[in-house]
C-alpha cells in the first residue's frame, strides 16, 4: 500500500538527492526559466515505510503547478497517488486549475498525466534546446532509449 505523507525537513536531504539524480542538478528549466524546487512544499509516497515518490508544487493565485514529481518505483501507482495528494492540497487552497510542464521523451509520464485527467494545453517546440543553450547546458540531448529531448508540453486540469 502506497503512503503519502507531507514533504518535511526531514525529508529535505533526501528529497534533494531524488533531484539531483534525476535532473542533474536541483534546478528545473520550464518555460524558459530556471526554477529551483527545493524550498516548495511537496509530498512524499512511501511504501513498507521506504521513499518511493516525490512531489513538490507551487500555489500561485488560482493555480497549482506540480514542479517536480518522481516515482522511484514505476507501475505501481505512486504518480497517481502524489497527484492525488496535490489536488487535494491545491482544492483545499482554493486553486481553480493544476498544471505542470513535461518534455516530449517523458511518454510514459505523459500516459499517465492524461490517464489521470490532465489535458494538453500546450505545446513548446524547441523549448528544451532553447533551454539547454541559454539556462542548462546540463540538460541530455536525449534520455536513456535515445529519444531527443527538445519539446515542452503544458498540461492541466481544471479543478472547478
Amino acid at each position: 500500500m502506497i503512503e503519502i505523507r507531507p514533504l518535511g525537513e526531514e525529508d529535505r536531504p533526501w528529497a534533494l538527492d531524488v533531484e539531483r539524480e534525476s535532473w542533474g542538478m536541483p534546478v528545473v528549466a520550464r518555460l524558459g526559466e530556471l526554477v529551483d524546487p527545493t524550498g516548495f512544499p511537496g509530498f512524499v509516497a512511501s511504501v513498507d515505510g521506504d521513499p518511493v515518490g516525490l512531489v513538490t508544487y507551487a500555489l500561485s493565485g488560482d493555480a497549482c503547478e506540480v514542479v517536480t514529481i518522481r516515482s522511484l518505483r514505476e507501475g505501481i501507482g505512486v504518480g497517481r497517488a502524489l497527484l492525488d495528494a496535490v489536488r487535494e492540497a491545491a482544492v483545499a487552497a482554493g486553486c481553480r486549475r493544476l498544471w505542470l510542464v513535461t518534455t516530449n521523451n517523458n511518454v510514459r509520464a505523459l500516459a499517465v498525466y492524461q490517464r489521470w485527467g490532465l489535458d494538453i494545453v500546450a505545446f513548446h517546440p524547441h523549448a528544451v534546446d532553447d533551454a539547454r543553450r541559454r539556462l542548462k547546458p546540463s540538460i541530455a540531448e536525449r534520455d536513456a532509449d535515445g529519444i531527443p529531448i527538445a519539446h515542452e508540453f503544458v498540461l492541466q486540469l481544471q479543478l472547478d
